[in-house]
């Protein structure tokens, strides 16, 4: 094809420069601490591609969008995130990938993504497949080849249930997080003998507390802490404060009578058993007590007025809404710091607040708005004044609020 020639004085057109944002993924963490992983040689084949394209004005944005250990099968993750911020922000035009599974494996996220790039004017490249997607025929393409990576995703996740359902079922540890009381050992749970007894005298305390808060405290005046190992990376964690839900997670674990548990099976395991049978049976006994006598349909009786709204002003968690009874009579009621209710009450300085209190404040500045409202007039021109039964109906619930105790002049909550 002859080259075009340009007038004395013409100059030669430039392309616009387009802006490339490399996005690169993998599934596992596998391999990324080495010194050029995947992500590299996937950014290495997308900045090869844009030099190839140089002519046409393309050039690579400095920043990375990699992420690594993330599955593609949602949009949970960091780097497409923050690419389709940019994206938004006008600071990308064109998105390059090493193949399109790596930008997702789901048709349905797919198609969005291709939404928001149409909507954009975005262009989009996968190094390794050649389509174009303004025409119907490279459209066309490209959902068949999303239509694999899914079929393959879900392949690759039943093979993964299949593999765990395989495995609890010949008793086998399929990974997770230690648990206390073992060790793991080449891939099997090892008893720790320290800990060990530390989880037969949790569930001795629960015998005989009967209450998960009171084992907890115990448990935490005595110094214990949460299962503490060493991960492959040198890193340590775990070692924390007991905590109610985690001694509660021990007190129904199957795997301290040796056992293994998939959904609702429960087969035999290789590891030793550390709590005896009898023990465990009596302890379920009382939680399902427990449970009947303090279930959440009990409890859900005495609603709160500020349920969801209420935060503790030391260490802005929600309060829950609570309440006891003394001697078969009397009702009271409560917001509790979720610090104190789950670490006990030694963990945050609030604790609790007398919910009739907290609620009369409320209720109080409520009915000063009420009165504003009641002696309110609209400027002329202004807002077509409400008429008195609609504000009466509006206002019925508030005026029928039974009258409670003033609330104190300092509080130790805040709401949301």
């Amino acid at each position: 094809m002859p080259s075009r020639r340009y007038a004395i004085g013409e100059q030669p057109r430039k392309n616009p420069v387009i802006r490339c944002a490399i996005y690169t993924r993998k599934s596992s963490e596998e391999g990324l601490e080495q010194e050029f992983n995947s992500l590299d040689a996937q950014r290495e084949s997308g900045e090869a591609y844009i030099a190839s394209q140089k002519a046409e004005g393309w050039v690579c944005l400095p920043d990375k969008y990699d992420d690594g250990g993330y599955t593609g099968g949602n949009m949970e993750r960091p780097a497409v995130q923050r690419l389709m911020a940019d994206i938004d922000a006008g600071k990308v035009d064109c998105v390059v990938v090493y193949k399109v599974d790596r930008l997702s494996r789901s048709l349905m996220d797919f198609a969005r993504m291709m939404e928001v790039f149409d909507r954009k004017k975005i262009s989009f490249v996968s190094v390794t497949q050649q389509f174009n997607t303004t025409q119907s025929m490279g459209r066309l393409t490209l959902n068949i080849l999303l239509s694999f990576a899914q079929f393959e995703r879900e392949i690759i996740s039943e093979r993964t249930r299949d593999k765990i359902a395989a495995t609890r079922k010949k008793g086998k540890w399929f990974g997770g997080k230690p648990i206390l009381g073992y060790d793991l050992v080449a891939g099997k749970l090892v008893v720790n003998r320290d800990e060990a007894f530390r989880v037969r005298e949790i569930f001795a305390i629960y015998v005989d507390t009967r209450s998960v808060r009171q084992t907890t405290l115990e448990a935490v005046r005595r110094g214990w802490t949460t299962k503490g190992w060493m991960q492959k990376d040198g890193k340590c964690v775990g070692g924390l404060p007991l905590t109610n839900p985690y001694v509660h997670r021990i007190l129904t674990s199957v795997s301290y009578l040796g056992k293994v548990q998939h959904h609702d099976q429960i087969y035999d395991g290789e590891q030793e058993a550390i709590i005896d049978p009898a023990l465990w049976k009596r302890t379920a006994a009382i939680l399902e007590a427990n449970g009947r006598d303090k279930g959440s349909d009990v409890r859900n009786v005495h609603s709160g007025l500020l349920k969801g709204l209420v935060r503790c002003c030391h260490c802005d968690k929600p309060m829950a809404h609570t309440f006891t009874t003394k001697s078969g009579k009397r009702t009271y009621r409560y917001y509790v710091c979720h610090v104190a209710q789950s670490s006990g009450y030694h963990a945050c300085p609030s604790k609790s607040v007398p919910a009739e209190q907290i609620e009369s404040f409320v209720v109080d500045r409520l009915r000063r708005v009420r009165q504003r409202l009641l002696r309110w007039r609209p400027r002329r021109g202004g807002v077509r004044p409400m008429r008195r039964p609609s504000r009466r109906r509006l206002l019925r619930p508030l005026s029928r609020w039974p009258a409670v105790p003033p609330a104190p002049a300092s509080c130790s909550c805040r709401l949301a």
